[in-house]
């Protein structure tokens, strides 16, 4: 790719779709929030309603007054930035495939989103119940998954097709070990990151599960979560080419913004795995 040949909507849209496809924990986020977000610093508002409530209605007779709604605003603050800028050195351009600029891009991409779904995964502690699995077994993995279900279906989250759980590799291991002695489904994954099913959610692992230390023992903080617990919203807000002065180099630099926030804590069970 040349100078000439840059068209920052095109690489941005580019970007943006590769940055989609390395996504494990912002793909299970809402994503209905984002808008026009353009500089760090945004603030999106999300608005809710309360309870609303139901009485039983007799004929001839009047109903009460009208209940009056509370509602509820949660802020979404667009506080992260990351960027990247790197060049690629005309001789090597030369001497490599044309398609080196764009392999360059996929992996800032692919940072970006480590990046992103670790900042995600941060917020795991915002949730609004937790289970704990000490020194976990394959037994007591599906014990702890299943208990953390349990307290979804507390709160009324029946809806098994929007829940997910989201594991480290060593969880997730502990998990195809106890899939294999149930004797259930171990076929392909079905989504970038996903295992399969248990318990009635889709298990997805990621390596930027945020994880604790007990003395040298490490806590991962897994998850369990509707599709609207988190909500997440981003922007590419600068993405361009240049000619470094000092060098015969096509460069690239783009500016990635987010921010993530709990908006539904009662929707998602925070597990903590010691292994």
């Amino acid at each position: 790719m040349a100078i000439s040949n840059f068209i920052p909507t095109i690489w941005s849209e580019n970007l943006y779709n590769a940055l989609d496809k390395q996504y494990i924990a912002v793909s299970n986020c809402s994503r209905e929030f984002e808008g026009e977000i353009k500089n760090k610093g945004a603030v999106v508002k999300i608005c809710g309603v309360g309870k609303v409530d139901v009485s039983d209605y007799t004929k001839d007779y009047d109903m009460a007054n009208p209940q009056t709604l509370s509602d509820t605003v949660r802020e979404l603050k667009v506080d992260q930035a990351k960027y990247f800028n790197f060049q690629i050195d005309d001789v090597d351009r030369a001497q490599c495939t044309p398609r080196l600029m764009e392999a360059a891009m996929k992996v800032a991409a692919n940072g970006l989103a480590d990046a992103a779904d670790k900042y995600v995964y941060s917020l795991a502690s915002k949730a609004g119940a937790s289970v704990f699995a000490e020194e976990a077994t394959p037994e007591t993995i599906i014990e702890a998954i299943i208990e953390a279900r349990q307290k979804l279906y507390e709160n009324n989250v029946s809806d098994s097709d929007g829940v997910v759980l989201e594991v480290s590799p060593a969880v997730a291991t502990l998990i195809l070990k106890a899939k294999m002695s149930l004797s259930t489904d171990n076929t392909a994954a079905l989504d970038h990151g996903c295992i399969g099913n248990i318990a009635g959610c889709k298990v997805f692992v990621s390596a930027n599960i945020a994880t604790e230390m007990d003395g040298i023992v490490p806590v991962y903080k897994c998850i369990m979560r509707t599709g609207r617990a988190i909500a997440f919203a981003e922007q590419l807000s600068e993405i361009d080419a240049y000619r470094p002065e000092k060098r015969f180099a096509d460069a690239v630099k783009g500016l990635h913004i987010y921010g993530a926030e709990v908006v539904y804590p009662e929707e998602m069970v925070l597990i903590n795995v010691s292994i």
